[in-house]
């Protein structure tokens, strides 16, 4: 076995013996029992590399012989079976292009990116997301600790992003950008509120505010999207997406950063909605799980390349109810103030304000189980 920080009791290196010798050695008692010097550790390290394992073969000389020999093995071939992954791998990072980050930008990390949506949410909704009540006698120096931690993390990505397009951006830039932004979070407060209020309007199952901010993913998603728009207007590249696509991950719902959404919005049940970048959303929009706000075609260039940009999402009217599995598309297409669109239906057009959009039935039988006809008799569609 490469490199194992150990050495049977007679000196030998079990790195360099075939499994019969191993075994040999194993059965004549020459276990686990003895500490390598550094005169063996050096001689085993020039041969095998640095390599070492943190799970050594035991040395209780009474572990019965098959055990001993099996961990030997497993351990020689574990490791031989490793070292070819990783040279594989290492040959794939030199073949396949475009999934490497190395010697390139510092870009933003994910996983900063997670605890900064989280401190977002606790700024956003004190007392929520917390594993302890928030007593308002400190309220104020905890809230002070917050927006000063947000900030200091936010800087740093914010500032990652920036540099990704013109690595030449100096910081003062980042930090104007996260000034205007954390400045902004009172005016997103308000938006969440009214969002909060449509919630509770809207559902009969919503019993208290507290339910719905604790409970219902939409809040979570449409709270991330109103901060990352702030990011978005600022052009900020990359990391208002991610943190979309982080609610997005963990309520079902997708709403790009760059969609416009007014007050009074509300997603009932959330799973599966998908809100386009270029979409404008009036006020008091209700929308139900499965709704898309899609784009219907991409311009492309002369090379047949997708060309970037450009109106392609529809735009919602006031006080709209679009009602589940249905589908919206095109940069074009407008719903008029007040209109209603059934469940299930596919429209890529706009209709008029006041408008009632529902897909008529068709093929659809409803029969008495008791006095139905002989299953060939019934013309089955799919």
């Amino acid at each position: 076995m490469a490199g194992v920080d150990g050495f049977f009791s007679d000196g030998t290196d079990p790195a360099a013996e075939t499994p019969d010798k191993i075994a040999a050695h194993l059965a004549g008692g020459s276990g686990w029992d003895k500490t390598p010097t550094t005169e063996q550790k050096s001689t085993s390290r020039s041969r095998h590399g640095n390599a070492s394992l943190e799970d050594k073969i035991p040395r209780n000389a009474n572990l019965p012989l098959d055990k001993r020999l099996g961990r030997v093995i497993f351990q020689r071939g574990m490791r031989s079976a490793l070292n070819n992954v990783v040279r594989d791998i290492l040959r794939s990072y030199e073949v396949v292009g475009g999934l490497n980050n190395t010697d390139g930008h510092n870009l933003p990390s994910k996983r900063a990116l997670e605890e900064i949506c989280h401190r977002i949410l606790q700024v956003l909704f004190p007392g929520f997301h917390d594993d302890k009540p928030i007593h308002q006698s400190d309220l104020g120096d905890l809230t002070a600790q917050r927006v000063g931690e947000l900030a200091t993390a936010l800087e740093d990505q914010i500032a990652k992003s920036l540099q990704v397009v013109d690595p030449a951006c100096p910081k003062a830039r980042a930090r104007e950008v996260l000034l205007r932004l954390l400045g902004a979070l009172p005016g997103v407060r308000e938006l969440l509120r009214t969002d909060i209020a449509a919630a509770y309007e809207g559902d009969p199952a919503a019993l208290s505010t507290e339910e719905i901010i604790l409970s219902y993913p939409f809040l979570e998603a449409i709270a991330i999207q109103r901060t990352a728009h702030l990011l978005y207007l600022e052009e900020v590249p990359l990391l208002p997406r991610m943190m979309t696509e982080w609610a997005h991950a963990r309520t079902g719902i997708d709403i790009h950063p760059g969609a416009q959404i007014g007050e009074y919005f509300f997603i009932d049940h959330g799973t599966g909605v998908v809100i386009g970048e270029t979409c404008e959303i009036g006020a008091h929009v209700k929308l139900y799980h499965g709704v898309t706000l899609g784009a219907r075609s991409f311009a492309k260039d002369d090379g047949g390349n997708i060309v970037k940009g450009g109106k392609r999402h529809p735009n919602v009217g006031e006080r709209v109810t679009i009602y589940p599995n249905s589908t919206v598309l095109g940069g074009e297409t407008m719903i008029g103030a007040g209109s209603t669109i059934g469940a299930n239906v596919f429209l890529m057009h706009s209709v008029p304000s006041g408008s009632l959009v529902v897909y008529e039935e068709t093929q659809l039988k409803i029969l008495d189980k008791a006095q139905r006809p002989a299953a060939s008799e019934i013309e089955w569609f799919i």
